[in-house]
Order: structure tokens, then C-alpha cells, then sequence
């Protein structure tokens, strides 16, 4: 395989990977939304959900920044550890608020 061909497949893959768990997050969000919907606890239950749905926004931006990158000639740093950071910190929030708000 020529080296362009092996950094298409790499954009391609993470491109799939960042997708993924956007996808997950928003039906996660989804779920949330839908479990809170016909409960009596008023706006302050679909907290989590939306936050799922901000999360899962932002991760999939970040997909398509992480696309754009790898589709150029592949920098020197590629390395994407700001976002990874971003988002893991995003998905503990998430939890911790979900667990919070089942538990009221």
C-alpha cells in the first residue's frame, strides 16, 4: 500500500472511531430523554440528557476536525490529547450528573 492510501485509511478509521462514540453519547441522550419524559420531576430531569447531547456535538466536531487533519499531509503531531481529555472529562461529568440525577 502506498503511504497515501495507509493515511486514508487512518483518517477513515478515525473518523469512524469519533463517530461512534458521538453516536453513543447522543443515544445515550436519547435514552435519557425518553426514560424522563413522562416522569412528574419537571425540566431539571432532562439535565442529563441534553448534556449527552452537547457532548456528543462537541465529540462529533471534533471527528471532523480529526478528519480534516489527517487528510492533508500528516503533521508532525497528531497526536489529538486536548480533545481526548475534553471529551473523557465530558463523559465522566456525564456519568456522575446521569448517576446524581437517578438517585433523586
Amino acid at each position: 500500500m502506498s503511504r497515501s492510501t495507509v493515511s486514508g485509511l487512518a483518517a477513515e478509521r478515525t473518523t469512524l472511531a469519533w463517530t461512534r462514540t458521538s453516536f453513543a453519547l447522543l443515544a445515550n441522550g436519547a435514552l435519557l430523554a425518553i426514560k424522563d419524559l413522562h416522569g412528574a420531576a419537571g425540566p431539571a430531569a432532562l439535565i442529563p440528557a441534553v448534556l449527552a447531547a452537547v457532548v456528543a456535538s462537541g465529540t462529533y466536531v471534533i471527528a471532523l476536525q480529526r478528519q480534516q487533519t489527517l487528510q492533508h499531509p500528516i503533521p508532525a503531531r497528531i497526536t489529538p490529547r486536548r480533545q481526548v481529555y475534553i471529551i473523557g472529562f465530558a463523559v465522566l461529568l456525564l456519568t456522575v450528573v446521569t448517576a446524581f440525577a437517578q438517585l433523586v
